[in-house]
């Protein structure tokens, strides 16, 4: 992979053509139950009607490489992570404030840098996701205040070391049940060569799911309900595997489906879904499977957690970019759609889903340069992050 830090090449790379029970989360809230079909397979029908919708995008504001967005609670601050280093706060038409610089601190690959960030469910504490200079990632913890993040308070929650340059995953959420989910690609090259995406003796190609806090001398816990708490040879902070570079995850808000952009090697994009209420433990295929194609030899897919959707690399593709469930009231039409894109492509879509298929899907209309991430803020409403600097607002044509 080229080291260039032009915006084009974060994840044009990404497509790889080439123990302790811990203490309870900080108020957590409640597990929405889980919408599913009639039969129980997979998200409910939506009430969007995306024939008719119309959006145009309005710029929030011009950043160094925005890489990623999160909402801090009772805050009305947009907070952004630039791939640089820096964490800025974006506060209705005022300058950007700069609450956290780690610049100097983190690698500059082009899959590398600062490359996500998320509140405590309290607001008490800042977590990060940063390649280091060495190229190994590192999530960090900050106390955060009306000033920003207090770095005499930084602690080193997790470190993993990565053997390539690519693939690092580096997104961060707290899950509907007040625990941190941590984005981890297989590790880099091409074509998964150590096998991690299906191996359960490492983090790499994974979700996990920890509690951040310290717990019994260790520098986080580990929910005792974790799918392979106890079992020889596995991680306990495996939630979900099989994954090869997870470039965003969300939780849909209001039924808590855990939704996933994981980026294809050379052919395909997948968009996955994992209903709410899983018990964990899901294999999304990678490096068996790319998309719902075997990858190499023919494999028997019984077992294994197949897409909701999929794309060919075609047209100018080559990257997704995953999304979330729009949630917001600002576009009525749009509401219960999965919203995302392609890094190359730049445009953004969006589509219905109905058990284990997605319908409907269409393009919005707008092109992102560089389309690199969303975000979405207290309302539900949604942010798109253009590698090329500009933080957008997703809203009604015409409004």
């Amino acid at each position: 992979m080229g080291s260039a830090l032009v915006a084009t090449a974060l994840m044009a790379a990404a497509c790889g053509s080439s123990g302790a029970q811990p203490s309870a989360p900080a108020t957590p809230s409640a597990p929405s139950p889980a919408a599913t079909t009639a039969d129980g397979t997979g998200p409910a029908p939506s009430p969007s009607d995306l024939a008719r919708v119309r959006v145009e995008l309005e710029t929030v504001a011009t950043l160094e490489q925005p890489l990623a967005i999160a909402v801090r609670p009772s805050d009305p601050a947009l907070y952004v992570a630039e791939k640089v280093g820096r964490v800025v706060a974006l506060t209705g038409g005022a300058e950007p404030r700069i609450v956290l610089d780690l610049t100097g601190q983190v690698s500059l690959g082009s899959e590398q840098g600062l490359l996500g960030l998320a509140f405590s469910p309290d607001g008490t504490f800042l977590y990060v996701d940063f390649t280091d200079t060495n190229g190994d990632t590192h999530v960090t913890e900050f106390r955060f205040g009306d000033e920003g993040a207090d770095v005499g308070s930084r602690r080193e929650v997790l470190f993993v070391h990565q053997p390539f340059s690519n693939h690092n995953g580096g997104g961060l959420a707290f899950g509907p049940d007040g625990y941190l989910y941590v984005a981890l690609g297989d590790g880099g090259s091409g074509g998964d060569p150590n096998d991690n995406g299906q191996s359960l003796s490492t983090l790499l190609g994974k979700i996990l799911r920890i509690s951040p806090r310290p717990s019994h001398g260790r520098p986080y816990g580990i929910p005792n309900d974790n799918p392979f708490v106890g079992k020889v040879g596995a991680k306990p902070e495996i939630w979900d595997y099989g994954l090869r570079n997870p470039w965003r995850f969300s939780f849909d808000r209001e039924t808590g489906d855990l939704w996933i952009g994981d980026v294809g090697q050379s052919a395909y994009e997948e968009v996955d879904v994992e209903p709410a209420g899983s018990p964990g433990g899901l294999n999304f295929g990678w490096n068996l499977f790319e998309g719902t194609h075997p990858y190499g030899a023919a494999v028997d897919p019984a077992g294994f957690t197949m897409p909701v959707y999929e794309y060919i690399h075609d047209g100018g593709v080559c990257a997704v970019t995953g999304g979330y469930v729009y949630r917001g009231t600002e576009i009525p039409d749009l509401v219960g759609a999965y919203v995302f894109g392609d890094y190359c492509g730049g445009r953004l879509e969006a589509f219905e889903a109905r058990g284990d298929r997605a319908t409907g899907h269409r393009l919005l209309g707008p092109v992102v340069d560089g389309l690199a991430s969303f975000g979405e803020d207290a309302q539900g409403e949604l942010y798109v992050c253009g590698l090329s600097g500009e933080v957008f607002k997703l809203v009604p044509a015409g409004g």
